[in-house]
């Protein structure tokens, strides 16, 4: 299975000629659904779900997110299926579980709004906009290294709770390249304690997962 980076907090999986997008929002460039053959979402954010790049996607293309997204997205080509915590389903040949309910705390004048994980194929762990405990063995974690939500205590908490034998950067589109020096220093620093692939992925580049 190849794991891509394709900006900000959207990820793709490729496996038997199949292609599994995550969150293809607003902030992450260009040709996001190409060759997509499903979509997970994990929550109504425009930085991680564009409704009008989904409203002109295929109608044969599958999206699985929570009703916010769902309610967003309306009556479009494309079917939408909803999920909630525990669901677990197969889409594009990948087996996926959906872990979590919530979004972190963020400004205390903003409502708290759905957003879910998924698991991918018991391999690829993405939490969206939260730091959810998975509850199971995680071997990749795409961890959430820059938001108004989230400090870099937490983010190392992260992943020492888990301890994935690989994690790597998401949610890191907003900060220049003194930024992207520190979040290299951090995880690398990180990945000699725990002796584990941790490390920022740098847009447009992929690692081979066994």
């Amino acid at each position: 299975m190849r794991l891509t980076k394709l900006g900000h907090a959207c990820w793709r999986l490729e496996k038997d000629d199949a292609t599994l997008v995550i969150d293809p929002g607003a902030f992450s460039g260009e040709g996001l659904l190409d060759g997509a053959n499903a979509v997970l979402i994990t929550h109504e954010h425009f930085d991680h779900v564009n409704t009008d790049l989904l409203r002109a996607a295929s109608p044969d293309l599958e999206i699985w997110t929570c009703q916010a997204v769902a309610d967003q997205l309306g009556e479009i080509p494309a079917k939408v299926q909803v999920v909630r915590d525990g669901d677990t389903f197969t889409t594009a040949g990948f087996g996926v579980k959906v872990i979590g309910e919530w979004h972190a705390l963020n400004h205390p004048d903003i409502p708290v709004v759905q957003n879910v994980g998924f698991l991918v194929d018991e391999e690829v762990f993405y939490p969206g906009d939260a730091l959810t405990s998975p509850g199971v063995e995680v071997p990749t974690l795409l961890v959430p290294t820059n938001a108004p939500w989230l400090k870099l205590r937490e983010t190392v908490e992260y992943l020492r709770e888990v301890r994935p034998a690989r994690a790597y950067s998401t949610h890191d589109g907003l900060v220049n390249e003194f930024g992207q020096k520190l979040i290299d220093g951090w995880l690398g620093a990180e990945a000699d304690k725990q002796k584990a692939d941790i490390r920022r992925v740098p847009v447009g580049e992929s690692v081979d997962l066994a």
